[in-house]
């Protein structure tokens, strides 16, 4: 049965990843056209705002996962509701935290936006502040139960709740978009339907999974262990925060929601880029733990670690070259004229972060290894830098000032500080990385010949002169890798399903006859 859910609850991962992207990129058009590139900027603005206040979960949600499991394999079912109590009441404590520094924000609104936005959009911010207020402050003491059925590993409900969500949304919105309803309505929606999947764990614990909820022995010591556990996970959080959060909330303090609108665009391109790459290296987790039990030798690790390297290459290198020669004419039709401004600044982003995306299998060593103190500080210190060096650029050049302030983060801390720890201290084959992935690259110094060149000889003027070009690019790109940059290895990883899915289509063909 575990087996069953942990494989079916890998599919519905990777469904509702695909699912997440595809009705994003059908969806949000549409939106956009409907909210306008103002509206749009207010919303991208006013959700950036709170997420910062997810930042308080201080990686506790990882901790109940692990500790659950662990009480769980141990039979201490007494320690498990007792530790669900303990963190339901840490949570609401910290839902109030939430609520109060909501208030802050809220009461502080025009102090931080009047010199950037007009009477009426500061009004508007007010409403959807103290609506996502209310949506954060709830969500705190009711996550707890999302990660209770992840720890009974009841992963297929969870997936099936998720999905059900990414399809409803826009769904309902769409309608609501088309009566009239913005922002402000986008909000709504989004709440209600949190609450109401958030709800819906709680039920399933409670009535399916059986749980009790013990609100006392309130175990400080085993609290102190839980916190040393979640403090570099915290650490993550609030960088990741910084990266992907704070553009939006500088530029509305400095440029308007104009200009959050064209930089959340640029955002969530990178998004979907950074999806690609997790889905790929997130698998191998299990296999780098078992590696690091079973004192697996250096050149081992390394030898995974480049090959996991390669192939992310050969894919993000594809979607990367492919972004830059056709990116801006896609942001163009699918966006509109006003958003073309989101091309430059993706680009200056996806850069720097393919070179430390194919390096992600780094991060699951060093969570096999439990060595990511160094990692989360100087990723710290390396993001905050990032953002003093973007302020001033973001009240110069706007979005692209923020853009090159993430992009001078990245090369410095995770190609060049973390590369050479990596190198030093975790032992893994550095320049053989880097001397491999420079001998690959040949294709893709050809296909910028080749991208140059389609775009010339063939100008974009509408989808079908971009979609001509695009399936051209595949064409010449795909035997290109194929002959010169991929190895024996990766070229098995393709053929050898292939012919299984063949031999089992003719074996069963032969039956019928």
């Amino acid at each position: 049965m575990v087996i069953n859910q942990l494989k079916a609850g890998a599919f519905l991962t990777y469904v509702s990843l695909i699912l997440n992207n595809v009705i994003s990129l059908l969806y949000t058009p549409f939106m956009l056209r409907m909210l306008g590139q103002s509206e749009f900027g207010l919303y991208s603005l006013v959700t950036s705002v709170v997420t910062y206040l997810t930042i308080l979960d201080f990686g506790f949600g990882n901790a109940v996962i692990r500790y659950t499991a662990k009480f769980r394999a141990q039979g201490k079912q007494k320690e498990q509701y007792e530790l669900f109590g303990m963190f339901f009441i840490l949570y609401l404590c910290i839902g109030i935290i939430a609520f109060i520094l909501g208030l802050g924000l809220y009461f502080n609104i025009d102090r931080l936006f009047s010199e950037s936005m007009p009477v009426n959009e500061l009004g508007k911010a007010r409403i959807m502040l103290m609506l996502l207020i209310f949506n954060v402050t709830v969500t705190f003491p009711l996550s707890i139960f999302g990660s209770i059925i992840t720890a009974y590993e009841n992963f297929v409900f969870q997936r099936v709740i998720n999905i059900a969500r990414i399809m409803i949304y826009p769904c309902i919105m769409i309608p609501l978009l088309l009566m009239g309803y913005k922002a402000i309505g986008m909000v709504v929606l989004a709440t209600i339907l949190n609450i109401l999947s958030l709800s819906i764990n709680v039920w399933y614990c409670f009535t399916r999974l059986r749980i009790k909820v013990y609100f006392k022995n309130f175990n400080l010591g085993l609290l102190k262990e839980i916190s040393g556990y979640s403090f570099f996970i915290f650490l993550g959080i609030i960088v990741d925060r910084i990266y992907w959060n704070s553009g939006q909330f500088i530029l509305g303090i400095v440029a308007g929601t104009s200009a959050v609108a064209i930089y959340s665009i640029a955002i969530q391109f990178q998004t979907y880029y950074l999806n690609f790459s997790l889905a790929i290296s997130g698998v191998f987790l299990p296999k780098i733990t078992s590696m690091i039990t079973n004192n697996s030798t250096e050149k081992e690790v390394s030898d995974l670690f480049i090959r996991t390297g390669r192939i992310q290459y050969i894919i993000l290198t594809f979607l990367l070259s492919g972004f830059i020669f056709f990116g801006k004419s896609f942001i163009l039709k699918w966006a509109g004229v006003d958003y073309k401004g989101a091309y430059l600044m993706a680009v200056i982003i996806m850069v720097p972060l393919t070179f430390t995306l194919i390096q992600n299998l780094g991060i699951i060593i060093l969570q096999a290894r439990n060595q990511l103190k160094f990692r989360s500080i100087l990723y710290i210190i390396i993001a905050s830098s990032g953002l003093a060096i973007s302020i001033p650029l973001a009240r110069v050049y706007q979005g692209v000032g923020c853009a090159i302030g993430i992009s001078l983060a990245l090369i410095v801390g995770n190609l060049i500080i973390m590369n050479i720890y990596y190198y030093k201290f975790i032992h893994i084959d550095i320049p053989r990385f880097w001397k491999e992935i420079l001998n690959m690259s040949w294709p893709i110094i050809i296909m910028i010949f080749v991208g140059v060149t389609l775009n010339t000889l063939h100008p974009i003027n509408n989808v079908l002169a971009l979609v001509v070009n695009i399936i051209i690019f595949t064409m010449i790109y795909l035997p290109l890798i194929w002959l010169i940059g991929m190895n024996q290895f990766e070229r098995n990883l393709v053929a050898v399903p292939i012919k299984k899915a063949i031999s089992k289509i003719r074996s069963h063909h032969t039956m019928q006859y």
